[in-house]
Order: structure tokens, then C-alpha cells, then sequence
């Protein structure tokens, strides 16, 4: 319609500069011929009335908006003064509510990045009522009314404190994750034969992995010499204070002394069923994922070459290997930060290879 309006002014502009250089006399004989030709055309439509499109309205509605009743009267027009003029009432009222849906009446609405941050406090604290994320909110300084606060929560359909305080498993396991280890033996055999057993230990929480040994003999000294170097080098991590239980089965190779060693250092070893590896799930699942992409993929040829192999992908699995449950983060290395438009037209991406290939590693070019 703005279109068709904009093409009726221009056009009937262009006709009333026309007009200029015309006489009155001129004037006036296209006008008598103007309403005679009118006067026809009522007279062929009867009592069938005129159609006018929205821009044939807007366009009378303006340019006879300024003329009195009575001249208006005197005007041949093929519609009534009064439906002349609300047309033009309606062209306002129209032009107002456009006006007024521009200016949004009301308070303006709350910021997205606070908005975010209200959802973000009510999920991860469900024990917190409205009254204490809010009064939080005012700790940090951000003043948000309670009103807009509530409508915020209800909107997202968050309830109150006590109708969503009840723990559920998962936020229950991920709470106690951090003083949570869990140690398994892993059986290979190498290309002469011999069979080695490789003992490792995961942190739930940072999903850490500590390839602790591999022997062919795993005998009681040699576990025992293990889970202490395993204690040191959890003191030089600062995690010895956090950890509280470490999960294993009840293989015979674990020593008496092992378990004496662990609750003088603070940690109370938590043995699983009799064939329940689940209660183990977290070790079981990085068995599998160490078989699948090292012992299954390389030919191990001695004991001194798996030991070379496993430290290699330790430092890969702890530096590089990125992890669904650290959010893509690997569990000794951050997310960086994310790559500017302008850097990512720059991107050069290098690849790195790790025993002979069966490893790669990505990094940026220098």
C-alpha cells in the first residue's frame, strides 16, 4: 500500500504543476468537463456505490484534509463529506498506533545478559528461594525489581525453592565427584608372548588419568610402591586434602597394606560387587576408550615399549584428547578462548603425530 501511495502523490503532483501555466479559463472549462464526465459515470453506476482502494483513500483523505464542511459539500465528489473525513480519522488513528508500537510502552525489558544470569543462579542452586537469588543479584549490583525478577523465573517455568530443591542423581554424583578416585588393572599381551598388567587411576572430577605401572609380576610390593607414588604425586597436585574414597574390585592383587596405606592418608577404599563392573563405570569406560585407541591400534613389542606407548598417551589423553564431560575440555588443558571472525579467516592448522600416527594432535601454527 505505501508503495501505491507513494506512486498516486507523485503522479498527482506531476499533474498539479501541470496545472501551472494553465488560465483560469482553461481551469475552468476542465472542470465543468471534469464533472460533466463525472456526472456520466453516477449516473452508469446507480446505486452500486464506488470501490476505492486503501491508497485512493489515504491519498483523499490527505489532500481534502484541511477543507471546511461546507466547501466539501460544494466538491462533486463521488463519496459523502462525512465518509471524507473518516477517512481521514482513521489515517490518524493508524499513524498513531504505529507511532505508540515504536515506542513499546512500559518498563524496558531486561537486559539478556541478566536475564541469563537469573535462570543460570535458580539451576544451579535449587535449594535458593526467589528472595535469596535476588538478594544475591544485589551482591554483585545488579538491581533488578523483585517483579520483573519473578516474571523472569515464571516465564522460564522455574517453581519456587520448594518444589525444585529435590536432588536427582546425576547433580548428586557430579557434587561428590571431586573426592572420588577410582583405580582398575588392564591385561595386554605383548608380540613375545608375555602377558603385562597395567595398573591406572582416574579423578571423577577432572577425569584426570595416572598410568601408575605395568609389570609382568604384579606383586603385593609392587601395587603397595604404586598407590604411594600415586598418594605423592596427588600431594604436589594440591588434591590429596579434596580426595575421599577411591573405588576398585576385589582382585587379589590389591595387598592388606594398600587399604592401610589409603586411610592413613584420609581415603576409604570402596570395593564394587562381585562382577558389577558399573560400580566402576567411570574406569571401565576409559578402559575401553584405552584399548580402542592405543593397545588395538599398536604392536606392542616388550614390556620397556608399552611403558614408552602409555606415557605417551597419558600426556595426549590428559593435555589434548577433549572430553564430552568437561564440555569439550581436556582434563589438565581449558577451553581457549573462541577465535575472532578475522582470526578464523587466518585459521592454519597443523596436525602432530604420536607413535607413528596412531595419535594426532592439532594444534596452531606457530
Amino acid at each position: 500500500m505505501l508503495v501505491r501511495f507513494a506512486y498516486l502523490a507523485v503522479s498527482q503532483a506531476f499533474a498539479a504543476l501541470r496545472l501551472l501555466p494553465i488560465g483560469d479559463r482553461e481551469k475552468d472549462v476542465e472542470i465543468l468537463a471534469l464533472r460533466h464526465q463525472l456526472s456520466v459515470l453516477q449516473r452508469q453506476l446507480g446505486d452500486e456505490r464506488p470501490r476505492f482502494r486503501p491508497e485512493d483513500r489515504a491519498f483523499l483523505a490527505a489532500l481534502l484534509s484541511g477543507t471546511p464542511r461546507h466547501v466539501l459539500r460544494r466538491i462533486r465528489l463521488l463519496v459523502s463529506p462525512d465518509t471524507v473525513l473518516r477517512w481521514h480519522r482513521d489515517l490518524i488513528r493508524r499513524r498513531h498506533a504505529r507511532a505508540s508500537a515504536r515506542r513499546r510502552p512500559g518498563r524496558p525489558r531486561t537486559v539478556v545478559s541478566v536475564r541469563r544470569l537469573v535462570l543460570r543462579l535458580a539451576r544451579e542452586n535449587p535449594s535458593w528461594g526467589y528472595r535469596r537469588i535476588h538478594g544475591q543479584l544485589a551482591v554483585l549490583g545488579i538491581r533488578v525489581a523483585p517483579s520483573t525478577f519473578w516474571e523472569i523465573l515464571k516465564a522460564e517455568g522455574i517453581d519456587p525453592a520448594p518444589n525444585r530443591s529435590s536432588v536427582t542423581w546425576p547433580s548428586f554424583l557430579r557434587s561428590q565427584a571431586e573426592a572420588i578416585l577410582a583405580m582398575d588393572f588392564i591385561e595386554t599381551v605383548t608380540l613375545n608372548g608375555q602377558r603385562q598388567f597395567i595398573l591406572a587411576a582416574i579423578h571423577h572430577a577432572s577425569r584426570r588419568i595416572r598410568i601408575l605401572g605395568t609389570t609382568a609380576h604384579p606383586t603385593h610390593a609392587w601395587v603397595t610402591q604404586a598407590v604411594r607414588n600415586l598418594l605423592m604425586d596427588l600431594e604436589d597436585a594440591d588434591q590429596l586434602a579434596t580426595v575421599r574414597f577411591l573405588i576398585r574390585d576385589r582382585d587379589a592383587k590389591y595387598p592388606a597394606m594398600m587399604n592401610q596405606i589409603l586411610q592413613h592418608s584420609g581415603i576409604a577404599p570402596v570395593l564394587t560387587g562381585v562382577q558389577v563392573p558399573r560400580m566402576n563405570a567411570v574406569m571401565e569406560r576409559w578402559v575401553r576408550t584405552l584399548r580402542t585407541e592405543l593397545l588395538d591400534r599398536t604392536l606392542i613389542w616388550n614390556e620397556a615399549h608399552l611403558g614408552r606407548a602409555l606415557r605417551t598417551y597419558e600426556r595426549h589423553y590428559n593435555q589434548h584428547r577433549p572430553h564430552r564431560a568437561l564440555a569439550g575440555a581436556a582434563p589438565m588443558q581449558a577451553l581457549p578462548r573462541p577465535l575472532s571472525p578475522h582470526q578464523i579467516e587466518r585459521l592454519d592448522i597443523r596436525r602432530h603425530d604420536r607413535l607413528g600416527g596412531v595419535l594426532h594432535e592439532y594444534r596452531h601454527a606457530a
